[in-house]
Order: C-alpha cells, then sequence, then structure tokens
C-alpha cells in the first residue's frame, strides 16, 4: 500500500442558460474554462411559472395543475437544454467536458446560487440592459455578482457588427 496522496477533485463550473443568445455566449465561455481547468460543467436552467416571465427554454416548460411544470414539460426543457449545450460543446471542440445539466424551478438567481456552492466558478450572460433596465427590472447577473461567495464571470453579449479581435 502506497502513501500517495488521493487524486484531487477539480470543482465543477457552473453556467446559467435560459436559451438566449446571451446565454450561448456564457455557456461557451464556461466551456473553454471548463477544458482549461479539467473541471466538469454544471448547465442550470432555471424556471419560473408567471404570464409575463417566459423566455428561452421555459417557455416549453408551461404550467400544470397547481403552478406546477408537467413531467414531460420538464423533460423537455432538459433535453433542449442538454441539445443546445452538446451543440455548443462541438461548435468549441471540447468534447472531452463532462456535463450536468440540472433544471430547477425558482428564481434564476437562486437556483444558480445554490447549484454552484461546491463549484470553483459560476458563468452568466448579461442581456446588457444597462443601469436603467437592472434598476426596474432587476436582473440575474447583477444579483449573482452581489451575492454569490465564488468567482463570477458575466460574460458581455456580442455587439452586431463588432470585430471579436476590440
Amino acid at each position: 500500500m502506497t502513501d500517495a496522496p488521493a487524486p484531487r477533485q477539480v470543482p465543477p463550473i457552473v453556467v446559467g442558460t435560459d436559451g438566449s443568445a446571451p446565454a450561448r455566449q456564457a455557456v461557451l465561455f464556461a466551456l473553454a474554462e471548463a477544458r482549461l481547468r479539467g473541471a466538469a460543467l454544471r448547465a442550470v436552467c432555471a424556471y419560473e411559472y408567471t404570464p409575463t416571465l417566459h423566455s428561452g427554454f421555459e417557455r416549453t416548460a408551461m404550467a400544470g395543475p397547481g403552478g406546477q411544470p408537467m413531467p414531460q414539460q420538464r423533460d423537455l426543457v432538459l433535453q433542449a437544454v442538454g441539445d443546445s449545450v452538446e451543440e455548443l460543446r462541438r461548435e468549441l471542440g471540447a468534447p472531452e467536458v463532462p456535463v450536468e445539466v440540472v433544471c430547477e424551478p425558482g428564481r434564476p438567481a437562486q437556483v444558480l446560487l445554490e447549484a454552484s456552492r461546491d463549484a470553483a466558478l459560476l458563468v452568466v450572460g448579461s442581456r446588457g440592459s444597462g443601469a436603467w433596465g437592472r434598476l426596474t427590472l432587476g436582473s440575474t447577473s447583477t444579483e449573482v455578482v452581489h451575492h454569490a461567495t465564488l468567482p463570477v464571470v458575466v460574460v458581455p453579449a456580442d455587439e452586431p457588427g463588432r470585430d471579436q479581435r476590440d
């Protein structure tokens, strides 16, 4: 028997995704970072069921009786998130990055913070709503930055016509 230390477990990288263009940018960043660190990726999609809050993947999962998601619709959201992440993983050429998909009810920032308790990094996209949008609407990325206990990366949205080398 040897006294060799046990292999060090690399904490995962958590990324928030909702199917939007900014979320896709965040997933690409998180996949690249996970590949560099030799870490797994945990792609998290949160959903709330109110008539005015449907966007991205959560449009697929409408509420059933009692305001809870119908099981087959939740499965559709899980599949949509998984397919999207897999497409981006192939686009990036990062097949060796293990991916876990999590789909939970609740406020997106709260779900992301809970899902990142054991993570090394939390990555979110920015919708680019500006100061006024954050003041009037709230912002998942702003809330996450203010309440996280781990490093957070907010990936800016691509600007149309902007050269990626700028």
